[in-house]
């Protein structure tokens, strides 16, 4: 997998900067600070299967469902699920809105300046979602680099893949943001984009909001310096939650002895791919460049 060095756009950093400017001295709760209060604040990016809320206001998906066994395990009472789109989900630890992130944010070196990652609790691939019957027969990231029509991508804001696209030199003319999933089904059925890229296990989960769409099954992953595209996810803390952090990765690490864990996530999709490769690397070696 390439080792990421993408940048966020200077728009999105001076943003962030001025909230972190406006609320000085955040500190993260300690895990005995939340223990105590008997509440913790985790944020999912309402993304399937990754973690999202159904109707009920219940959080489901793998990180969700991983991370309440861990919690109760760390004897944390309560959980206080925060939706948010997944472009905040960094910037929300950093300002304290919430104490950890259950949205299996790709681990990456980029990131690891700004957030505390657990070791890997999922790995994945890339994808893409087209109109039924795929009629402008797209199969690839690099289609929209390399043929000479004008067919556009759209790809939600804030996330790697955006960023991907600029890496392969996509011209931006031919990017279409979004914030959320049900916008992207739109922006293709309405003809704004000719598809949408994201996750493999996003593109499938998104089949279901629409009949006129579907995850193009001749896919063929992207490669970039060489190699294959594959993401490593986990759960996210503030930079100086070290202790909540080393808690959970030793639940994680006895979750992932568990037939309980492998279940969870092969009940959301996941391959046994997936599952191998989520012990190829620690945050540390994926924070440091590793894949």
């Amino acid at each position: 997998m390439k080792r990421h060095t993408f940048s966020p756009g200077q728009s999105f950093i001076a943003g962030t900067l001025a909230t972190l400017l406006a609320i000085p001295g955040v500190q993260a709760a300690t895990l005995e600070e939340i223990k105590e209060r008997g509440m913790i604040r985790v944020a999912i990016a309402n993304e399937k299967p990754y973690g999202y809320m159904n109707e009920e206001g219940k959080a489901l998906g793998v990180g969700p469902e991983v991370a309440r066994r861990i919690l109760e395990d760390l004897d944390i009472e309560k959980i206080e699920w925060v939706e948010t789109e997944f472009k905040n989900l960094m910037p929300g630890l950093e300002v304290g809105r919430f104490d950890m992130a259950a949205a299996e944010m790709a681990i990456l070196p980029e990131r690891c300046a700004r957030v505390l990652f657990s070791n890997p609790n999922t790995s994945y691939g890339e994808g893409l979602l087209v109109l039924a019957s795929n009629p402008n027969r797209i199969r690839a990231y690099e289609d929209f680099v390399e043929r000479a029509d004008n067919i556009r991508v759209a790809v939600q804001e804030g996330t790697v893949t955006q960023d991907m696209f600029v890496a392969l030199g996509v011209d931006p003319d031919r990017i279409v943001t979004v914030e959320r999933l049900p916008e992207a089904v739109d922006a293709i059925l309405r003809g704004r984009a000719d598809a949408f890229a994201a996750t493999g296990m996003t593109v499938a989960a998104m089949e279901q909001l629409s009949p006129q769409v579907e995850a193009e099954f001749n896919f063929t992953d992207p490669v970039i310096n060489g190699r294959e595209v594959r993401y490593f996810g986990g759960f996210a803390f503030p930079l100086d939650a070290e202790g909540l952090r080393e808690a959970v990765n030793d639940e994680l690490e006895e979750e992932k002895r568990d037939g309980d864990w492998q279940q969870t996530l092969m009940r959301y999709g996941f391959l046994t791919k997936d599952i191998i490769y989520s012990y190829r690397f620690s945050a540390e070696q994926l924070c440091n460049g590793a894949n």
